[in-house]
């Protein structure tokens, strides 16, 4: 192990006790000490990130068959985001079905209340408060934009509740119509796609916008963020006015910061059917 530093030979012996969990690449420069050094399984993924998933990757912007790469690589930074995208999911309240209405009930406006004290509490620079035009949404919607009113407010048809996709095991007590999920689902689909993608390359501050919506839209998002097989959604439970963190990275990489966190509310408080 000649030419290693101390350290060098120090990583070098830990990966030893790791069973070749990891490797380790060396490149030398003349005098024999640039290091360079990768973590690998040697693992195949079954299923592999797709970079380009919102259609907003650099290299997918910018005309490959440049000759020269210093133009190519220019033209690749003019295009590139910077900036984070957060998107704070919000399930309406727990609601009653009253007059052939689902109006959110008493005790669901102090879900919504709860909510809209916790958003307040985080202090995050929000730049846009989203619902969907269903009773039950725009109610809870109103209810949290007292504790954000400076909050620019707007409502999204797009957002409404319907069947995103036949599940993956089927249930046997829920069975809407096929041409359900053909209508719902392409709405829904479109709703994703305006909401998720990478920030535009002009923005140059984090944004975080809120959408208040329903069950089944949210836990279709959250499949189709993280590359799940969409049909997974229904396996995923949601409580009512529970928040859902997503963020969006420059690189086109997506985080789930939280999911269905209802943990500002007292226990009492916390439903989901």
């Amino acid at each position: 192990m000649n030419g290693f530093t101390k350290f060098q030979k120090f990583v070098l012996a830990g990966i030893g006790t790791c069973g070749g969990a990891l490797a380790l690449y060396y490149s030398y420069n003349g005098n024999g000490k640039q290091v360079y050094a990768s973590w690998t399984t040697n693992h195949s993924p079954s299923v592999k990130w797709d970079s380009n998933w919102d259609r907003r990757d650099p290299s997918s912007l910018v005309d490959p068959r440049q000759n020269d790469d210093n133009k190519y690589n220019e033209a690749i930074e003019k295009v590139k985001p910077k900036a984070v995208r957060h998107l704070l999911l919000i399930r309406h309240g727990q609601y009653n079905l009253l007059e052939g209405l689902m109006k959110i009930a008493n005790f669901s406006r102090k879900q919504a209340h709860f909510t809209g004290l916790r958003l307040q509490e985080l202090g995050l620079p929000y730049t846009k408060l989203i619902s969907s035009t269903m009773m039950r949404a725009n109610e809870t919607a109103k209810i949290i934009h007292q504790s954000l009113s400076t909050l620019p407010r707007c409502e999204c048809p797009l957002l409404e509740e319907g069947a995103p996709i036949p599940p993956e095991p089927p249930v046997g007590n829920w069975r809407p119509e096929p041409c359900q999920f053909y209508q719902d689902g392409a709405r829904i689909e479109a709703a994703f796609r305006k909401y998720f993608h990478r920030a535009e390359k002009s923005q140059d501050k984090d944004t975080y916008e809120i959408l208040v919506c329903h069950a089944n839209v949210i836990r279709y998002f959250v499949c189709r963020a993280l590359q799940f097989p969409p049909e997974a959604w229904l396996r995923l439970s949601l409580n009512h006015a529970s928040i859902t963190w997503v963020s969006i990275t420059p690189s086109g990489r997506v985080i789930l910061r939280s999911y269905s966190d209802a943990g500002h509310m007292p226990p009492e408080a916390i439903t989901s059917h």
